[in-house]
């Protein structure tokens, strides 16, 4: 399948919106949504099922030409013997959006497609299986590209394929008013059940102006920003950003849910390590486990967007670090914090917040050591504990927080870089920049010879000058 490339000057943007269907329109939802994980379960059996006809026929000697034929595992060809098939094994087909049966077929497609990179070296990262069933109670989601797709001139209700219009809980003017004046363009709609509500995502095509907008003005040119547990982010402007700590906040309140549940019958009978049917007792407890999770990650993603959001337009240039997550979490001590502040998160909204508001993301390299390194006179410490919360120069004098010291070596990573806002006609993209600065003693040891002393990856687009010495190196 295809993606959709914007036009320059256009980026993808979603809008999401809570919707409050009625008890005819929860049912047509669970319907469409039940559609893609019927098509999806359906086509994965009968791939599953030729796969393993072809293993048994090779081993008693039949010949290649004579096995039974693949089946092809492309959206054309899914999509293919599903409109063959779908009579006999989906009588009821015609009650859904032909679209919803195009979710689960688009979804196995990628899911098969990535289980054959994964197998054949083409994907990084940890190898995947085979794509498994998915349950009923699974997450409910379907997506619709095609028909009756907008949001309606009263503000107050969207319009789906044989869904109709669908009340809101929140209003859909900002998407409304941008769609009738021509600056953006409704691709799709995706409908997703959370906690027991459902939502409409559209995906959009939009316009950006990347005027600096006028109720936030810019604050500096330059910031660095240190994500963190006890602090969600400190700034190079000395400026530390509480963490909410949703998750904590909520344990006690999670514990004693997850106490009421587990004294009712549930799925699982421990006693004869059987299945069973839950009771509507276990399944109103868990129903309350699940949206107390739910807030804890809304409360979560909230902190992060207003963080990010106000970074973006109020900074030229925005430096971060590579966070190793996946490492850190392996530390026991540290793993439900980390998880709970989720600072990876800051490097993926500002990845495409800087895009939307003009300015540049810079990521810093995964082994430069901001944190042992003085902001004063950029003197390397050769260890400093996670305990010592100051950090104290002995060759300058300079005493300061820790973090606050790892954010002004950021920020002074590309501080003397000279950057042109993309509106600005001087140098168009490009910039200029200084040779790398010599490591101090110790520090380079064991690493390749050829990285930069302060290597600084950039994460939009950009050209730099003298790539072989420079400060900067393009992504």
């Amino acid at each position: 399948m295809k993606s959709y490339k914007p036009p320059a000057g256009w980026s993808m943007q979603a809008y999401k919106f809570a919707l409050d269907p009625s008890d005819t329109q929860v049912l047509g939802l669970r319907r469409n949504t039940g559609a893609a994980r019927f098509a999806y379960n359906h086509m994965l059996r009968r791939v599953s099922a030729v796969r393993e006809q072809r293993a048994a026929e090779a081993s008693y000697g039949v010949a290649e030409a004579d096995l039974t034929p693949w089946q092809g595992w492309s959206l054309p060809d899914l999509r293919r013997t599903w409109n063959d098939v779908k009579q006999w094994v989906a009588p009821w087909w015609s009650e859904c959006s032909k679209e919803a049966f195009n979710t689960g077929l688009a979804n196995l497609s990628a899911a098969l497609g990535n289980w054959h990179a994964s197998r054949t070296a083409a994907r990084n990262g940890r190898r995947m299986g085979w794509p498994r069933t998915k349950r009923k109670h699974a997450k409910r989601s379907a997506r619709f590209t095609t028909g009756a797709i907008r949001v309606d001139p009263g503000y107050r209700h969207v319009v789906l394929p044989r869904l109709g219009r669908i009340r809101t809980h929140e209003s859909t003017r900002k998407l409304a008013r941008r769609v009738q004046a021509g600056t953006a363009r409704i691709l799709s709609a995706t409908v997703t059940e959370t906690a027991g509500r459902w939502f409409c995502s559209f995906q959009v095509a939009a316009c950006r102006d990347h005027s600096r907008p006028a109720h936030a003005p810019r604050a500096g040119r330059v910031v660095g920003v240190d994500a963190g547990i006890k602090h969600l982010a400190v700034l190079s402007t000395g400026e530390l950003v509480p963490n909410p700590a949703p998750f904590k906040a909520a344990l006690k309140r999670l514990g004693k849910a997850q106490r009421r549940a587990a004294r009712r019958i549930g799925p699982y009978d421990p006693a004869s390590s059987s299945k069973r049917t839950a009771s509507n007792r276990w399944q109103r407890a868990q129903a309350m486990v699940t949206r107390l999770h739910a807030t804890v990650a809304a409360v979560r993603a909230d902190s992060w967007h207003h963080l990010t959001t106000r970074l973006a337009q109020q900074f030229d240039t925005v430096v971060v670090e590579d966070l190793h997550v996946a490492g850190m979490v392996r530390n026991h001590k540290l793993a439900r914090s980390l998880a709970d502040a989720a600072p990876a998160t800051l490097r993926r909204h500002l990845g495409y917040k800087t895009g939307w508001y003009g300015s540049t993301l810079y990521v810093a390299d995964r082994w430069y050591p901001s944190s042992k390194t003085c902001s004063g006179c950029q003197t390397a410490k050769p260890k400093l504990s996670l305990a010592e919360r100051t950090f104290n120069c002995t060759t300058c004098g300079q005493s300061l927080d820790r973090d606050v010291n790892a954010a002004r070596n950021l920020a002074a990573l590309v501080r003397h870089v000279d950057l042109e806002l993309p509106g600005d006609a001087k140098t168009g993209r490009g910039a200029h920049v200084r040779p790398a600065r010599p490591a101090p003693a110790g520090r380079a040891a064991g690493r390749e010879a050829s990285r930069p002393a302060h290597p600084v990856n950039v994460a939009r687009q950009r050209t730099t000058t003298n790539h072989e010495s420079c400060l900067l190196t393009e992504r």
